[in-house]
């Protein structure tokens, strides 16, 4: 259960992060931009885009009671019918973007919020699932899910390890066999110093499942520090541009912020490496430049070696410096030149 696989591509510790660009509402209504930012995303690196699956009567109910205004967030002021009316994507768009998506060779799935969705996306046949924090306590909805057999990646924001639990053996009990879970700070933005990234090895150790990150923090620092840290999902929300996108724009990156990202996660990848004391091929270059005695006067033949006449300096020609308590007091066995590196036949 420590990997999974979505279109054959394995995601996994020791395999690239699989890199998700979260379109949200960031289309602004407008089925060309929502086309753009696939497009987009493709030449920024992502492996994936997802969707959101919703309309404003499936995720919530048009009402303007005080427990359903929103309170103390960027869309203060809105009813959650409001938020969701403008941020949802039409249902008719979904099957033509991700044939898009397809043809550009770019995974395309999405988050339902209810049953109904879960049956459209099925009969668009996605690859995979993502569920986001705030349903993860829905489990009709997770067995509903589960029971497509498809992978499913599972945003953690806001739970308890205890909720975590159930939502995992209800997956896990329902037919879901490829489990990715993603911890997530559900703050919009979310500040860097509530992400908490050493919870992602720990969710990966706790339920034997890759682990990533679902990011709202600001540019991408969090994200490289979190791939370093073992994460194999990273997901960023995407948008054309911040100034005209829809309400999730202010935490959104724009394609040259997201290219630049992929870039340094690639780069990241590479440093974390693996456990090694051997030399690579440049540092067998650079031990020539290591310190090592040397004659630093003319020593003649019978002369002892003093602190004066001999020095630990760079290059590494001569003897390692661990020898000089060795040499010192010694005669010099025959004329050494200055500027000559120490050997032990001249001792």
């Amino acid at each position: 259960m420590n990997s999974i696989i979505i279109n054959n591509r394995v995601i996994s510790a020791g395999n690239p992060a699989y890199i998700m660009a979260e379109m949200s509402a960031n289309h602004n209504k407008n089925f060309d931009k929502a086309v753009k930012i696939i497009e987009e995303a493709k030449k920024a690196g992502a492996d994936a885009v997802k969707l959101q699956t919703y309309t404003p009567d499936t995720i919530t109910m048009d009402s303007d009671n005080e427990c359903f205004k929103i309170k103390d967030t960027i869309w203060k002021g809105k009813t959650l019918y409001q938020l969701y009316e403008e941020a949802y994507t039409p249902w008719e768009w979904q099957p033509e973007l991700k044939k898009i998506a397809d043809d550009l060779n770019l995974d395309l799935f999405s988050t339902p919020f209810d049953a109904s969705a879960v049956d459209f996306l099925e009969q668009m046949d996605v690859p995979a699932y993502k569920i986001a924090s705030f349903e993860l306590v829905d489990l009709p909805l997770l067995k509903k899910v589960a029971a497509t057999g498809k992978p499913v990646i599972l945003s953690t924001g806001m739970a308890t390890l205890d909720e975590i639990k159930e939502a995992v053996d209800t997956l896990r009990g329902n037919n879901c066999m490829d489990l990715a879970l993603l911890k997530c700070t559900s703050a919009y933005p979310a500040p860097p110093e509530e992400a908490n990234l050493k919870t992602i090895s720990h969710l990966s150790e706790t339920f034997n499942v890759p682990a990533g990150l679902s990011d709202h923090t600001l540019g991408s620092t969090v994200a490289i520090a979190a791939v370093s840290l073992g994460a194999c999902i990273i997901e960023k929300h995407f948008c054309l541009d911040r100034k005209n996108s829809g309400p999730d724009a202010s935490f959104s990156m724009e394609p040259h912020e997201f290219k630049q990202m992929v870039t340094d996660i690639r780069t990241a990848e590479k440093a974390v490496g693996k456990i090694s004391y051997e030399l690579t091929e440049n540092q067998k270059k650079s031990k020539a430049f290591r310190r090592s005695l040397f004659a630093v006067e003319t020593i003649k033949k019978g002369d002892l070696f003093t602190e004066k006449n001999i020095r630990s300096i760079r290059p590494g020609n001569g003897l390692p410096p661990k020898y000089m308590g060795g040499v010192l007091g010694k005669e010099a066995k025959v004329n050494i030149r200055k500027g000559s590196p120490l050997s032990w036949n001249m001792v």
